[in-house]
């Protein structure tokens, strides 16, 4: 599986990468988001509310789960660190096969129930070129647009 990077230097940069692919993105797209916390999923997230047109405030999910948000497409931002049963139905597959995008973090957490394609994203901290962001298609929908993106 061929893996894309993307080096952020700072917040602006991580959300150039999470607008342009916001722009490549149709209903019923995946993605997953995993990171040390502090890596930036949340400030990714915000940048594919902005690519998307959403005006209201995005932050992290962590105490709901599962945040909705309309613009372009409904973004469905989730976040299931606080998950405790990987195999409890919280309807997550409802949101798989909607009208929106779903940005999943902590996603390894429910693995079992991700579709079989989806793009996962890594966010790395390096203290000398701030972050490092890879992207890893699982799928043939999401090699083709991390081609276009890249």
């Amino acid at each position: 599986m061929k893996k894309y990077e993307w080096i952020a230097m700072n917040p602006e940069d991580t959300m150039i990468i999470a607008e342009r692919l916001a722009a490549l993105l149709q209903k019923g797209d995946v993605i997953t988001l995993e990171g040390d916390l502090g890596a930036g999923k949340t400030t990714f997230t915000k940048g594919l509310a902005k690519g998307l047109h959403i005006t209201k405030t995005v932050n992290s999910p962590t105490f709901t789960i599962i945040k909705e948000y309309f613009g372009n497409l409904p973004l469905y931002h989730m976040d299931v660190y606080r998950v405790k049963d990987s195999f409890e139905d919280l309807g997550f597959d409802e949101y798989f096969d909607g009208n929106g995008v779903c940005v999943v973090e902590w996603a390894h957490l429910i693995q079992d129930q991700l579709p079989e394609e989806y793009l996962k994203i890594c966010l790395y901290y390096d203290k000398e070129t701030g972050r490092k962001i890879v992207f890893s298609p699982n799928g043939t929908r999401y090699m083709q647009l991390c081609e276009e993106l890249f």
